[in-house]
C-alpha cells in the first residue's frame, strides 16, 4: 500500500510538472522572441528633412604618383566624391549655390553639372573651399509641383580630383558644407558613418528680402559690375546674344577691359558688333566637332572658336563702321567709367552671333557661357558669379516708336571688386608736409618685387627719406641724391639699399598749410608707366576732414558719400586737363632722366565744421587713396615735427620746385 502511494504521488507530481511546462514554454518563448526583435530602422536622413539636404560622400581614392616618400604632407591622392542637393521643401530653389569647405590643398579636375561659382573653370585648385553652382540644372523644383520626381527635385555633383596629404584608411572629407542662397540657415553637418557628411537647411523665418521674387524668374541683383547677356534674336542653329556691361560703383572703373568665358556645349562666334575677339581663329572648329556638323559652312568668316574667348572693345574710329560698330555704347577703348563721372560711359554694349551644335539645335534651346571674367588695366580686380535666368531685358524700339522690344532670354551676371590674397597694390602714397623736410616715400615694394630682386636690394628695408625734389626722378636715379641726404640730415643709410616701390602711378599727398580758421593740401599724381591714362580720377578718403573741404582749384573736385558716410573727396581732371599722360624722355635723354607725367591741385579746408581737427597730428592726411578705382599702399607712418625748420621756408621751396615742372 506504502508502495502504491508512493508511486501514485510520484505519478502525480510528474503529470503536473508536465503540464506546467506545456503551459508556460510556449508564452516565455513568444515573450523571448517578441523582446529579441530589433527595433525599426531610422528613415534615411533626406526623408526627415522639410528644407534643403545636402550630403558629400566620399566613394574612392588611390595614391597616384610621384611617391613621395620623404614628404607624406605632398603625396597626391586621387578622390572621387558626390555632391547631392536635395528639394524637400515648399518652394522651388532658384540658382542653387552650394560650399564645400575643401581643406586638403585639392585640385579639382571635373565636375559634373556644376561649374564654380566664383568665375574660375576647371580644372582648378579649390583647397581654400568653394562654392558651387548648378549647370546646367540651376533649379530645383518641389516634390509637390513633380509629384515627387527626384530627377527635378535633387542633383548629383560627381567630383574628381587631386587632394594632399591623407591616405587610407583616413577620409578627406571638407570642413564644412552649406546653402549659399539667400534665406537658408544650415546648422553643422553630421557624420553619416566615416565616408559621408550630411546637413538639412531650412528656411530662415527672420529673413526678409527688400525685393519681390515673381514667380519664374529670380530679381536681379546689385553688384559693383553687372553683365546681361540678352538673347536678342534666335534661330534652329544659332542665335544673337547682347551683352552689357555696366558700372554702380562709384570707385568702380575698367580701362582697356577684357572680358572672358568659357563656352560649355561646344558653341562658337560667327560675328561680331561692337566688339572684337583678342584672336580671330576658327581652326579648332575646322578640326572639331563643329566642322564635321556644318559641313558647308564656310569657316573662313568664323571669328572665334574657342572654347574660352577674351573679348576686347573697339576704338573710337570703329562707332561709326556699318560691319563692325554702329552699336550704342559700343568702341570707347574699353573704357567704362563711374555713373557720377558721366553715366553715358558707365555702360559698354556688344552683340554677336553664336552657333549652336546638337543635341541644342532648335530655337528655344539656349543656355548662356560660364565662368564670366573682366578685369582691366589699372583697375580692380572682380569676381564674377554664374549666369542668373532674369525676367526678359527690355529694349527701346529701334524704329523711334514709343514702344519696347522685349528679348527672348535673359541672363544676369554680377560681379564685384575683390582683393585676392597676396596680391599687390599697382599705385602708391608718398606723404609730405610744410614742418618737414623730409618726404616719406612709398613703401619698398609697394607694388610688388620680383624674387631676384634681393640680390641687388633690400626687400624689407624701410625706404629711405628724401628731399622734396627727388620726387620728380625716376627711381633708378634717386640713389646719389638719397644717400646724400641721408648723410646731411644724418638718417639711417641702409645697405643694401632698399628696392624700388616698382609701381606704375604714385600720389603726393603734401600738408601745405595750417592755420587757425582752415588748413590746405596739395595732390600731386605722377604716371611713371608708357600708358596715358585719359578721364583718370582719385578719391581719398579722411577720417574727420572731408565735411570741411571747401574747393580744388585745379581739379574738379566734390564730395562723396560711400555706405552713408562722408568721408571720401573725389576728383577728377577739369575739361581739357583729363589726361595723366605718360612718362616721356628729356630734352636731353642721354644726360637727364625721364619725365613721368603729372597733374596737381591745392585743396583747401575750413575748421568751421570740423572742430578739434588734429590736422598735422595725422587727421590731415588720408586712410585710404584710390586712381581709377585701384586702392594705392600708403606709407605707415605720417610726417613728424622733430626736424622742423622754418616752416615758410620750406613750404615756399617745395611750392616753387613743383609749380617750376608744371611750367
Amino acid at each position: 500500500m506504502a508502495e502504491l502511494n508512493s508511486g501514485s504521488l510520484f505519478l502525480v507530481t510528474f503529470n503536473l510538472i508536465l503540464l506546467l511546462l506545456l503551459t508556460f514554454i510556449p508564452f516565455s518563448i513568444s515573450q523571448t522572441t517578441t523582446a529579441a526583435a530589433p527595433p525599426p530602422p531610422p528613415p534615411p536622413a533626406n526623408e526627415t528633412c522639410n528644407g534643403i539636404y545636402l550630403s558629400y560622400a566620399y566613394t574612392d581614392g588611390e595614391r597616384i604618383p610621384p611617391n613621395l616618400k620623404n614628404d607624406r604632407s605632398r603625396q597626391p591622392y586621387r578622390f572621387e566624391s558626390t555632391l547631392t542637393v536635395l528639394n524637400n521643401g515648399l518652394e522651388e530653389l532658384k540658382s542653387w549655390k552650394v560650399f564645400v569647405g575643401f581643406q586638403h590643398d585639392e585640385y579639382l579636375v571635373s565636375a559634373s553639372n556644376a561649374v564654380l561659382a566664383d568665375g574660375n573653370s576647371i580644372p582648378g585648385g579649390v583647397g581654400n573651399g568653394t562654392v558651387f553652382a548648378g549647370f546646367p540644372m540651376t533649379d530645383l523644383k518641389t516634390a509637390i509641383e513633380t509629384a515627387g520626381d527626384e530627377t527635378q527635385m535633387s542633383v548629383q555633383v560627381k567630383l574628381v580630383g587631386t587632394q594632399f596629404g591623407v591616405a587610407s584608411p583616413s577620409v578627406p572629407l571638407p570642413t564644412n558644407i552649406s546653402l549659399v542662397n539667400d534665406g537658408f540657415v544650415c546648422p553643422k553637418p553630421t557624420m553619416q558613418g566615416k565616408n559621408e557628411m550630411q546637413v538639412c537647411c531650412t528656411v530662415d523665418k527672420d529673413f526678409k528680402s527688400n525685393v519681390t521674387v515673381d514667380d519664374e524668374f529670380l530679381p536681379r541683383q546689385n553688384g559693383d559690375l553687372t553683365i546681361m547677356y540678352d538673347v536678342i534674336r534666335t534661330y534652329d542653329s544659332n542665335y544673337w546674344a547682347q551683352v552689357t556691361m555696366e558700372n554702380h560703383n562709384p570707385l568702380g572703373r575698367l580701362d582697356n577691359w577684357k572680358l572672358s568665358w568659357d563656352w560649355m556645349k561646344d558653341e562658337f562666334i560667327y560675328t561680331m558688333k561692337g566688339a572684337y575677339p583678342t584672336v580671330l581663329d576658327s581652326s579648332d572648329c575646322v578640326f572639331g566637332v563643329q566642322g564635321q556638323h556644318y559641313k558647308d559652312l564656310d569657316f573662313s568668316t568664323v571669328f572665334n572658336c574657342e572654347r574660352r574667348p577674351t573679348i576686347i572693345d573697339l576704338p573710337l574710329t570703329k562707332y561709326n563702321d556699318s560691319i563692325l560698330g554702329f552699336k550704342p555704347y559700343c568702341c570707347r577703348n574699353g573704357t567704362i567709367l563711374p555713373p557720377q563721372m558721366d553715366a553715358s560711359k558707365s555702360i559698354s554694349s556688344f552683340q554677336l552671333q553664336v552657333f549652336k551644335m546638337p543635341p541644342d539645335v532648335n530655337r528655344s534651346e539656349l543656355s548662356p557661357p560660364q565662368n564670366w571674367r573682366i578685369n582691366g588695366t589699372l583697375n580692380p580686380d572682380y569676381k564674377c558669379g554664374p549666369p542668373a535666368r532674369v525676367s526678359a531685358s527690355q529694349f527701346p524700339d529701334p524704329s523711334g516708336l514709343p514702344t519696347n522690344t522685349t528679348a527672348v532670354a535673359s541672363w544676369q551676371v554680377v560681379c564685384n571688386i575683390t582683393v585676392p590674397k597676396d596680391s599687390s597694390p599697382r599705385c602708391c602714397v608718398s606723404f609730405s608736409a610744410y614742418y618737414n623736410e623730409s618726404v616719406i616715400p612709398c613703401n619698398t615694394c609697394a607694388c610688388g618685387c620680383s624674387r631676384t630682386t634681393d640680390r641687388t636690394c633690400s626687400t624689407s628695408a624701410q625706404a629711405m627719406l628724401l628731399p622734396p625734389e627727388v620726387l620728380l626722378v625716376p627711381f633708378e636715379n634717386r640713389t646719389a641724391k638719397a644717400i646724400a641726404w641721408a648723410q646731411l640730415k644724418h638718417l639711417p643709410n641702409p645697405n643694401p639699399m632698399p628696392c624700388s616701390d616698382n609701381c606704375g602711378v604714385s600720389i603726393n599727398w603734401h600738408l601745405a598749410t595750417d592755420y587757425n580758421k582752415g588748413w590746405s593740401a596739395r595732390i600731386t599724381l605722377f604716371n611713371w608707366d608708357e600708358t596715358t591714362f585719359p578721364d583718370w580720377f582719385a578719391a581719398v578718403q579722411m577720417k574727420k576732414a572731408v565735411p570741411g573741404y571747401q574747393k580744388m582749384y585745379s581739379f574738379n573736385g566734390t564730395t562723396l558719400e560711400l555706405n552713408g558716410v562722408n568721408n571720401t573727396l573725389f576728383m577728377q581732371g577739369n575739361e581739357g586737363l583729363n589726361y595723366l599722360v605718360a612718362e616721356t624722355d628729356a630734352l636731353n635723354p642721354e644726360r637727364d632722366p625721364r619725365i613721368p607725367g603729372k597733374q596737381q591741385s591745392v585743396i583747401s579746408f575750413t575748421k568751421k565744421l570740423t572742430p578739434g581737427i588734429k590736422v598735422a597730428a595725422g587727421e590731415g592726411f588720408p586712410t585710404k587713396v584710390f586712381f581709377n578705382g585701384e586702392e594705392c599702399s600708403l606709407p605707415k607712418v605720417f610726417p613728424t615735427s622733430d626736424q622742423r625748420r622754418n616752416s615758410v621756408t620750406i613750404s615756399s621751396v617745395l611750392m616753387l620746385v613743383l609749380v617750376l615742372i608744371l611750367i
